[in-house]
C-alpha cells in the first residue's frame, strides 16, 4: 500500500512530537479519528501523568485519554519514529533575548527525525514560524537522512490554531490550514488532516501557510496595541475605553472589538510578529506597524505598575517600596492555567524590583511552573483563601479575570483595587475604590 492508501485506511501510525498545548490535543484527536498514535516528548513528567491517565492540559480531559487508550501511546524514546508513517512536529518556537527567532527546538527535532525516519513518510510542521522555514530549514535537515524530500519523504506545514479555554472551538472543529512542499506532499497533508479535523483549507505553498499563521497573530497584536494606546489617550481625557469599545461594538459592520489589558500573553501573539520582522529585514522591508505594536504592548506592564504606584500614593499615602500587593490571576488569559508569556509575570517582576511584597491568587495556577524566563518565581505557591483578608494588603491588582474569583470579596479587603481587565465593572459591582487601568 502507498502512504496515501495507508492514511486513507487509517492504518498509518502517527507520531506527534511535543505533547504540550498543541501536540496533546492533536494526538488525542487523531487517535479518536481512528489512527494509531504515538506521542513523543523529552519531558518525562508528562509521560508519568499520561501513564496515570491524568491530563495536564484543560483541552484534554482524563476521560478523553481513557477513550483513546487502545489507539494512543507515548514515549520519550524517539527511535519509535522509525515506525511512524506521519510525523507531526509541535515544539516551541520562542524568541531569543534579542527578539530573534529561536528555531533550536525545530532544528533539534528535525535532526532527531532524520536519524530515525523511514522512506515514504510525511512530516508536518505545526510550530509557528516565519515564511520559508519548512523549505529552507526543515527540508535540508531531513535530507541528511539520505531520503530526498519531495520524492522519498514528504513535507508539509499546517499551523496550529489552538485557543486555550475556548469552549466553542476545539482541535477537530477549527478549520485547518494545510500546505505541502509539492503537489504529492499537499495531497498527503490533505488526506491526513482531512481525516482528523472537520475542515481543511489548502493553500498553494508552505510559505503561504506559514504567512497565514503569522498574519492572524499580527492582526491581533496590532489591534490590541491600538486599543492599548487609545486607553492611554482616553484615560487622560477622562473617558472610559471600555465604554467606548462597548458602544463601537454595536455597529454591525466595519468594527471588530479588541480589548486592552496589562500586556500580551500566550505563545503566539507576543512572539509571532517578531518572526516576520526578523524575516523582513532579510528583504530590506520595514515593518513599522508591527514593531510599533510590539513596543506598545511590551510597555503595558510598566504602565500598569506606574498607575498602581500613583494609586498607592493617592489613596494609601505610600509608594511601592514596602507595599503589600495582592496579584489576582497569573495565567495569561481567563479560565485557563496556561502561563506562557503571561504579562502577570512581568508585573510580578516589576513590582518586586520596586520593593513591593507580592502574593498571588489564581484558582487555575496553585503553583508557578518552571518557565524559560522568570525562573526565580518557579514553585511559588498561591496563598490560601484564609490569608486574603481585610488589612492584609495595601492594594489589589487584577491581572487576569478568572470567573472563579470572588470579586465582591476583593472589594471588602479595605484596599484600593487596580483592575486591568474591567472585571469589577463587567460584574456590575460597586466601583468605589476601583481604578481601571
Amino acid at each position: 500500500m502507498t502512504l496515501k492508501d495507508r492514511i486513507n485506511a487509517k492504518t498509518s501510525r502517527v507520531g506527534v512530537i511535543g505533547l504540550g498545548y498543541v501536540g496533546l490535543p492533536l494526538a488525542v484527536t487523531a487517535a479518536k479519528a481512528g489512527f494509531p498514535v504515538t506521542g513523543f516528548d523529552v519531558d518525562t513528567s508528562k509521560m508519568e501523568r499520561l501513564d496515570a491517565r491524568s491530563s495536564y492540559i484543560e483541552a484534554v480531559t482524563d476521560e478523553a485519554l481513557k477513550d483513546v487508550d487502545d489507539k494512543f501511546d507515548w514515549s520519550a524514546d524517539f527511535s519509535g519514529l522509525a515506525n511512524c508513517d506521519v510525523i507531526v512536529i509541535c515544539v516551541p518556537t520562542p524568541l531569543t533575548r534579542h527578539r530573534e527567532p529561536d528555531l533550536s527546538y525545530v532544528e533539534d527535532t528535525a535532526r532527531m527525525i532524520a536519524k530515525h525516519i523511514s522512506k515514504d513518510t510525511l512530516v508536518a510542521l505545526e510550530s509557528t514560524t516565519y515564511p520559508g522555514t519548512t523549505e529552507e530549514v526543515l527540508a535540508p535537515i531531513l535530507a541528511t537522512s539520505g531520503f530526498e524530500p519531495g520524492k522519498e519523504i514528504f513535507l508539509g506545514f499546517s499551523p496550529e490554531r489552538e485557543d486555550p479555554g475556548n469552549a466553542t472551538y476545539r482541535t477537530k472543529t477549527i478549520p485547518k490550514i494545510i500546505a505541502g512542499d509539492g503537489d504529492v506532499a499537499g495531497d498527503l497533508m490533505e488526506a491526513f488532516y482531512g481525516a482528523v479535523v472537520e475542515t481543511v483549507v489548502r493553500v498553494p505553498t508552505t510559505a503561504t501557510a506559514e504567512a497565514v499563521k503569522i498574519t492572524e497573530n499580527i492582526f491581533r497584536s496590532v489591534n490590541i496595541a491600538l486599543v492599548n494606546e487609545l486607553k492611554l489617550i482616553y484615560d487622560k481625557m477622562g473617558i472610559d475605553i471600555w465604554d467606548v469599545i462597548d458602544g463601537a461594538a454595536t455597529k454591525p459592520f466595519g468594527f471588530m472589538p479588541f480589548y486592552p489589558g496589562p500586556g500580551l500573553g500566550g505563545h503566539c501573539i507576543p512572539i509571532d510578529p517578531f518572526y516576520l520582522t526578523w524575516r523582513a529585514r532579510e528583504f530590506e522591508v520595514p515593518t513599522r506597524f508591527i514593531e510599533l505594536a510590539g513596543e506598545i504592548n511590551t510597555n503595558m506592564p510598566k504602565h500598569v505598575v506606574d498607575r498602581l504606584r500613583e494609586v498607592l500614593d493617592m489613596q494609601v499615602g505610600k509608594g511601592l517600596n514596602g507595599a503589600k500587593i495582592l496579584l489576582v490571576g497569573v495565567a495569561y488569559k481567563k479560565n485557563v492555567s496556561d502561563m506562557r508569556e503571561s504579562p502577570a509575570m512581568r508585573l510580578l517582576q516589576l513590582l518586586e524590583e520596586a520593593g513591593a511584597s507580592v502574593e498571588y491568587i489564581d484558582p487555575h495556577v496553585p503553583e508557578l511552573p518552571v518557565m524559560r524566563e522568570y525562573g526565580q518565581f518557579a514553585a511559588r505557591k498561591a496563598i490560601a483563601p484564609e490569608a486574603v483578608k481585610a488589612g492584609a494588603f495595601d492594594a489589589v491588582l487584577i491581572a487576569t479575570d478568572h470567573d472563579a474569583v470572588d470579586y465582591s470579596a476583593l472589594l471588602k479587603l479595605d484596599a484600593p483595587v487596580v483592575d486591568t481587565r474591567n472585571a469589577i465593572a463587567r460584574r456590575e459591582l460597586p466601583m468605589d475604590g476601583v481604578t481601571k487601568v
